[in-house]
């Protein structure tokens, strides 16, 4: 990124400095496009994936169905949008239920079809849990139905392959990799139809114009060239994941770990402590120096319920006490350590004062 921002040159323009700023921004296109294996001329950047999020939903769809585990920014953008919305219901264990799902599906006229749209992401970005999105996929385009998916919790963590999942929009985030915040890509599969939400100069083959942050690209690139090696083994983040949850459940057999009996990322953990309140656990973890969160982590400065969990079916007493703890490549024993030894002595004084 330091290199990239001693480039004078716009990357649109044609002399030498234009050209050295233009290989930056394709030697990190086609980076992105190997971690999720799509074409590099499907890649379109954008300063986000809730700009990328909010680009599909302004394609002009009749109808978008999804369901309470998408994140506000695709939620937020298909009420926007002026499409009807439908929700799709979700199983006790945090996962789409695939047979509602057909159900919808094979009511659709022909007509709505070709021009409604599924939201499903990939992953979930409170409770790991794992969607199906391929089987989703298959199910809708044999409907003539077109799919997104918001993938931003995946990559560096499983294995994400556009051709595999058969989705026809697929969003990441470079911050999610590790890489800067600002910067984000929609991949459009195969020439899939999309509406410029940003329209003007014609970057990004005229799916996204403004001039590149050619920086924060080249950062995005070499986080994803770095995810791609770190994604192959995430053994060592599960087993930690997996420990700090059987000492939670130790120290606290009344807690209740969301998602615990479906496939999850490994390194997520939405737990709670039925009874005292997450804003509470996330004040008093932060004061100890440990950083979680309630809810989604970009949402963590708001108060209220989260709308996946009321979605799953959980009581209020366990949604309103549900964190989210995140591990990574980094995280040692000792911080699991850390968390458990500030966990008890939170459990403790929560049961005194009930």
């Amino acid at each position: 990124m330091l290199a990239a921002l001693a480039l004078d040159g716009n990357a649109s323009s044609v002399h030498g400095e234009g050209r050295r700023a233009r290989a930056v921004i394709e030697t990190a296109r086609l980076e992105v496009a190997a971690l999720v294996n799509a074409r590099a001329a499907d890649v379109v950047f954008t300063s986000g994936a809730s700009e990328a999020n909010a680009t599909v939903l302004a394609g002009g769809w009749d109808m978008v169905l999804l369901s309470a585990l998408e994140h506000d920014s695709v939620r937020m953008a298909a009420k926007r949008s002026g499409a009807r919305v439908v929700e799709m219901p979700v199983t006790p264990l945090g996962v789409i239920d695939e047979a509602a799902f057909a159900t919808v599906l094979a009511q659709l006229d022909p007509e709505i079809a070709e021009r409604c749209l599924v939201c499903v992401q990939l992953a979930n970005n409170e409770t790991g849990v794992v969607q199906p999105v391929a089987a989703m996929a298959r199910l809708a385009h044999a409907a003539g139905v077109r799919v997104h998916s918001d993938a931003v919790q995946v990559p560096g963590r499983m294995r994400v392959d556009c051709c595999d999942l058969g989705v026809d929009y697929l969003t990441i985030s470079a911050h999610k990799l590790g890489g800067p915040k600002g910067a984000g890509a929609l991949v459009v599969v195969d020439g899939a139809p999309l509406r410029a939400l940003i329209a003007g100069g014609g970057q990004e083959r005229g799916r996204r114009a403004g001039t590149e942050n050619v920086a924060a690209i080249a950062g995005f690139g070499a986080a994803a060239r770095s995810a791609l090696r770190e994604q192959a083994d995430v053994s060592a983040v599960r087993g930690l994941r997996d420990a700090l949850e059987r000492s939670i459940a130790a120290v606290t057999p009344g807690a209740v770990v969301i998602g615990q009996e479906a496939m999850r990322l490994a390194n997520t953990c939405c737990v709670a402590l039925p009874g005292l309140a997450a804003e509470t656990a996330v004040i008093r973890m932060d004061l100890a120096g440990i950083a979680i969160s309630s809810g989604a982590a970009c949402s963590s400065g708001k108060v209220g319920q989260s709308v996946a969990l009321m979605g799953m079916g959980l009581s209020q007493d366990v949604t309103g006490a549900a964190i989210r703890i995140s591990l990574g490549t980094g995280s040692t024993a000792e911080d699991v350590d850390a968390f458990v030894k500030v966990w008890t002595k939170l459990a403790a004084a929560h049961q005194r004062a009930a």
